[in-house]
């Protein structure tokens, strides 16, 4: 869609496309095996138990990580 080597320059482009400029140069950044892991323990909890609200999951959590001190 951008293309940074034409000869337009890139905020003539993103202005022409409607998009924010800033999106342009975003570079995401690739998830943890930290963060993965937890996101995947959270899922497994809330479909073990599907009534839990955030607190609770949270305190699932807690109660997990401090059972495996």
């Amino acid at each position: 869609m951008i293309d940074v080597h034409h000869a337009l320059p890139i905020s003539r482009q993103v202005q022409l496309a409607g998009i924010n400029r800033g999106s342009v140069y975003y570079l995401p950044k690739p998830v943890s095996a930290t963060d993965l892991a937890l996101m995947r323990r959270i899922d497994e909890l809330h479909l073990e138990h599907p009534f839990m609200g955030a607190r609770m999951l949270r305190d699932q959590l807690r109660a997990g990580v401090l059972a495996c001190l």
